[in-house]
């Protein structure tokens, strides 16, 4: 969702009095969608298992049967042009766009192009890539980056925020809106107790959270923020010296604040396509890659004091982080869509 909600914000910018609507599926999207301010719509879809037949073969129905509703609420609306998110929801509303006529433009949002994608990607405008992707690229795709929200610019402001003060070294660790239990685990065993000389503000996940906490002195360290969620994330980004992550999406939100990074790619993501954001990150300089499979606490350890000691190499990480931010990403997809209109 947050690609998408930046696109439509540069869209409200453009043009004030657009009008714009999310199909969505009883997400994420339930929430984020109303507390950005715009319509959402919804479909009664499921995501593809690739290790479950029978739940394949229920996500493949009612995605069928999403197709007419899809096309309904298309009918109802209007639209000018559809942009399709790159998830399990786009593949009945951009086929219904498709057939009704409407220009379709598509985003990918990751270093692997989603099913979703690949069965539309014919009948669309143009594919958005946040990476350059082999095969991919002909007229039909442009690499655009992938849209993050304006990153946060106060740094000071940030620290303050976390209680932490201007001269303090911070190792920032999250893993996505649940969490990641190997990097919980592993952080918590590694820095959890003593004193690192750093401070730790950890984004545990609200899976995790009760659990990790019970894990720790009390009370807890008062070099260790441990937190379920933190809003307005741009603040703990800005805040840090040396990010600890999954490499999902969120690496070019790492990239628009210049964080060098430890990155540890989920190893069940579709198509693998963590690892291959993370080798992105990695062969620009601005990254260090761990395989899920070799994490534990003394290799965390062993990464972070062997970076946080470099200060060198740290700086030159994060110079090179910020050279593959894209900044510009939602305007120019929003551009992209506009464009589009006036093909029609």
């Amino acid at each position: 969702m947050v690609p998408a909600l930046a696109v439509a914000d540069a869209l409200r910018a453009e043009l004030p009095a657009a009008r714009v609507v999310f199909i969505g599926g009883e997400r994420a999207e339930r929430e984020l969608v109303p507390a950005a301010g715009y319509e959402l719509r919804t479909l009664e879809v499921e995501g593809l298992s690739r290790t479950h037949p029978l739940r394949a073969a229920r996500a493949v129905w009612r995605s069928v049967r999403a197709i007419g509703v899809a096309r309904r609420i298309l009918d109802e609306l209007g639209p000018v042009a559809v942009m399709g998110g790159g998830g399990y929801v786009a593949g009945p509303v951009g086929l219904a766009a498709s057939r009704r006529g409407t220009p379709l433009v598509l985003t990918e949002a990751d270093s692997h192009l989603g099913l979703s994608n690949r069965l539309l990607a014919r009948r669309a405008r143009r594919v958005c890539l946040a990476f350059p992707l082999e095969g991919r690229d002909g007229d039909r795709y442009r690499v655009t980056g992938r849209p993050v929200p304006p990153p946060a610019t106060d740094r000071h402001a940030a620290r303050v925020r976390f209680g932490l003060r201007d001269d303090d070294t911070v190792v920032l660790i999250f893993g996505g809106s649940l969490g990641a239990r190997s990097i919980n685990e592993a952080a918590v065993a590694a820095f959890g107790s003593g004193d690192p000389r750093f401070r730790v503000l950890h984004a545990a996940g609200e899976r995790d959270v009760a659990a990790l906490c019970a894990r720790l002195a009390e009370p807890p360290p008062g070099h260790y923020d441990l937190r379920g969620f933190i809003g307005d994330f741009g603040d703990a980004l800005l805040a840090a010296d040396l990010v600890v992550a999954r490499s999902g999406g969120s690496v070019f939100e790492i990239a628009a604040h210049g964080r060098p990074a430890i990155l540890v790619p989920y190893p069940h993501a579709a198509g693998d396509h963590q690892t291959g954001n993370a080798r992105w990150m990695e062969a620009a300089g601005a990254a260090v890659v761990v395989a899920d499979a070799d994490l534990d606490a003394a290799r965390l350890t062993a990464e972070v004091r062997g970076l946080l000691g470099d200060r060198a190499r740290l700086d030159a990480m994060a110079r090179a982080s910020l050279g593959l931010a894209r900044p510009d990403a939602a305007q120019v997809i929003a551009a992209e869509l506009l464009a589009a209109v006036g093909q029609a």
